[in-house]
């Protein structure tokens, strides 16, 4: 019984350490370990084209300003009976903490996990930082993570400088960063990639919250 308390006692010691200092993945910390190479170069948000926060928020999180780190409805509504909980039911905030805090894989425990911290490090970092932090922990490549990382590897820029087509392609591509190349898109993430154009003029009036 004490080892859950200690457990959840430590993350919301790095949940505060988190608020000022960029903390690295445990996927990142898993190739670390494993002697293998990991890019990346963290970056303020303000350093991050706002059309790939657009795009994020379009293809991930569209209520991302209006929810307190839980979907509810969402979570409520999206449940894969076989597999557990499946993206969809995921909130940026929900997959930054399992990003920073968690392991990989689909499972009910690590989503009932995943709630709470998502709830208290929505408070805690607010939303500015949330997405910051996402947009530096996120996969986009075997050993790429983060926006500016992944903006040098596939488009041969900074992430301030991303297009609305290019931010577009990487946010695409996030559900299987491995298998899909946004420099070298397939049909299926074009499609994609077209669809969440169409949807960034929607939520580009709800991002008050990250100013």
């Amino acid at each position: 019984m004490l080892l859950p308390v200690i457990a959840l006692a430590f993350m919301l010691v790095l949940a505060l350490v988190y608020s000022a200092l960029t903390p690295p993945s445990t996927l990142m910390l898993g190739r670390w370990l494993t002697l293998r190479p990991v890019e990346r170069d963290p970056v303020g948000l303000s350093a991050i084209s706002p059309h790939l926060v657009q795009a994020v928020i379009a293809s991930e999180d569209q209520r991302y300003c209006l929810h307190n780190g839980v979907d509810w409805s969402a979570l409520r509504d999206v449940v894969d009976d076989d597999e557990g909980p499946s993206r969809g039911a995921s909130t940026i905030s929900m997959q930054t903490v399992k990003n920073v805090f968690l392991w990989p894989g689909r499972s009910f425990i690590r989503k009932a996990l995943e709630i709470p911290l998502a709830l208290v490090a929505d408070a805690l970092w607010g939303k500015r930082r949330m997405m910051e932090i996402y947009l530096n922990v996120a996969e986009w490549g075997d050993g790429v993570f983060g926006a500016e990382a992944a903006a040098r590897r596939w488009f041969g820029k900074s992430a301030r400088d991303l297009t609305r087509g290019e931010a577009a392609l990487l946010a695409a591509v996030l559900p299987n960063p491995i298998q899909r190349n946004p420099a070298l898109p397939s049909r299926g993430v074009r499609a994609a990639a077209g669809r969440i154009q169409a949807r960034t003029n929607g939520v580009t009036g709800l991002m008050g919250c990250l100013r």
